[in-house]
């Protein structure tokens, strides 16, 4: 059962196809998934209040309904250590189509992961976890099944992960949670089959997890037509 907040994020995304991403974190956080502290500004003096506050470095990204992809419009910014550049990412961000603000969160460290969903018109929807980072492209290291999961299911699919001795500790590294993986898949897949008549696809991409936590640091959730 869908949380009303929930509902009226999504009814209000329709015109878009799409939600923006300070509303797909939240919800994301009212179904029990970990977000990074976040804020978003629309001025300087607000943007370097809500940096100050975060605490430096921070990752800045536009918020626009007329800009799917970020990147294609060098739309993120990480890394970010004063308020000067600050200030600079905002001013060249309000120039571009459809601004409606910029979002500030903090740097969030890790192992990358993605994980997403797909409403199959056969199968209904798929969940997806698989290694991030730079080789993901190369390695296609992922584990599929159908929702919603079991605990066993979150189980099969981080042990069927190639590179899972990475997630445990390889060469010395310090492993992350996988208490915390898993839970973030379970709640991830009955978001998915709450969602289910009206997404197209959900895609956390990453999801940084640790010692400590698993967090989705950058998500899109896509609606049907």
């Amino acid at each position: 059962m869908l949380k009303k907040e929930i509902r009226e994020i999504i009814e209000k995304s329709k015109k878009w196809g799409w939600v923006l991403e300070p509303d797909a974190q939240k919800i994301f956080s009212l179904s029990g998934l970990k977000t990074p502290k976040y804020a978003v500004a629309t001025e300087a003096g607000q943007a370097i209040s809500m940096a100050r506050s975060i605490g430096y470095p921070v990752v800045a990204k536009i918020v626009s309904p007329a800009i799917v992809h970020k990147s294609d419009v060098k739309g993120v910014v990480v890394g970010i250590k004063d308020d000067q550049v600050l200030t600079q990412t905002l001013e060249r961000f309000s120039k571009l189509e459809g601004f409606a603000g910029m979002l500030i969160a903090e740097m969030v460290q890790g192992a990358e992961l993605i994980i997403g969903a797909k409403n199959d018109f056969q199968f209904g929807p798929m969940i997806l976890i698989g290694m991030g980072g730079i080789g993901v492209e190369i390695y296609k290291d992922v584990s599929l099944r159908m929702a919603p999961l079991k605990a066993r299911d979150a189980d099969n699919m981080i042990n069927g992960l190639k590179a899972k001795r990475l997630l445990t500790g390889y060469r010395g590294a310090e492993p992350i949670n996988l208490d915390a993986l898993k839970k973030t898949l379970l709640n991830f897949s009955r978001l998915m089959m709450d969602l289910k008549d009206v997404t197209e696809s959900i895609d956390l991409n990453p999801v940084m997890c640790n010692a400590k936590s698993c967090i989705v640091v950058d998500a899109r959730i896509m609606l049907k037509k």
